[in-house]
Parts: C-alpha cells; structure tokens; sequence
C-alpha cells in the first residue's frame, strides 16, 4: 500500500466528515511526519548530533511558547500544574493514556503508555534506533512548556524496551525572588 492510498484507506467517505479523534490523529500524523523529514534533511546534511542539537531546540523553544499558560502553578503548584496541563490535552486518555504515579508537593510524575507521535513513527517504518531520536527530539518540548512555567523538569523519553512513552517528572522551580 503507498502513502497515498494509506491516507485514502483512513479517509471518511465521500461527503461525510471525519469525526474529531480521526481529524486530531490524522493532525498528529502530520506533525510526526513534519518531525521526521525535518530529522532526516538535518542529519543527511549535519549528521546525526547536529540534527539532534537543532530539532531539540526548536521543540523546546515550542514548548517555552506553550509554557506561558501555566505560570500561574509557578513555581510550586504541582497539582494545579497536573490538573491544567493533562486537562489541556484532547482525547488524553485514548491518545496518550496518561497516568499520574505522583502529585505532591516535592513532584509531579506522569507517565504517557501512549503517544500519537510514536504511533506515527512505528507506522512510518522508523526503526528503534530513529525512534529513539525522535522521540527524544519531540519531547523537548516538555522541558521547554515546563521551565517556562517556572518548574524544573527532569522527565525522560522513551527508549527501546521501555513500555510506553515518555516518563515526565516536574520538580518545584526556584522560588520567586
């Protein structure tokens, strides 16, 4: 099956529009691949430590963007932070299956068993080893959304053999002066 007849085979029947979990996916498929090309150009041109360097800080720095909206839990409200952040993400629990393994006030721990970008990437082909990469590319993001809050972030990316996905781990930040 090509690429275009894999996106046909998901596509709604003519005249009927897709529901919002299929268009929300089918958004995360695009991202994934838009991640994926840009990773592939960067390291064909600068290798692969390069590729890495660049598609993290612009990961980040999309993550610092989004970061804005939770300064208000900065730099200590762990659960106010918990209930904003998983409450903002769509179809959380059938995209991402989130679950909170602490929420306290020393730390917020959520690990994802699922993630749409990951998804994406397994049905792209991409092999342990990129999916490795990208996922630790992608998931700059966190720390860029979580520093950005005023909190400090420790979380760790998914890597062959573990289950699931991403493993985010968010500290209280520096206290305000």
């Amino acid at each position: 099956m090509t690429e275009d007849t894999k996106a046909s085979a998901s596509a709604p029947a003519a005249g009927a529009a897709p529901d919002h979990a299929t268009q929300l996916r089918n958004a995360y498929a695009m991202r994934a691949a838009s991640y994926a090309h840009m990773f592939d150009v960067l390291r064909e041109r600068y290798g692969t430590d390069t590729a890495l360097d660049i598609g993290r800080e612009a990961t980040r720095r999309l993550g610092e963007a989004m970061g804005v909206k939770y300064a208000a839990h900065g730099p200590d409200d762990l659960a106010g932070l918990c209930h904003a952040f998983l409450d903002g993400i769509p179809n959380r629990d059938s995209m991402f299956a989130p679950e909170i393994k602490r929420c306290d006030g020393d730390a917020l721990e959520i690990h994802f068993h699922r993630c749409p970008l990951k998804e994406a990437w397994q049905a792209q082909g991409k092999s342990d080893e990129d999916l490795e990469l990208l996922c630790n590319m992608a998931g700059a993001i966190d720390g860029g959304l979580f520093e950005a809050a005023g909190f400090v972030f420790r979380g760790e990316t998914w890597k062959p053999g573990d289950e699931g996905c991403c493993r985010l781990k968010v500290l209280p930040g520096p206290k305000a002066a």
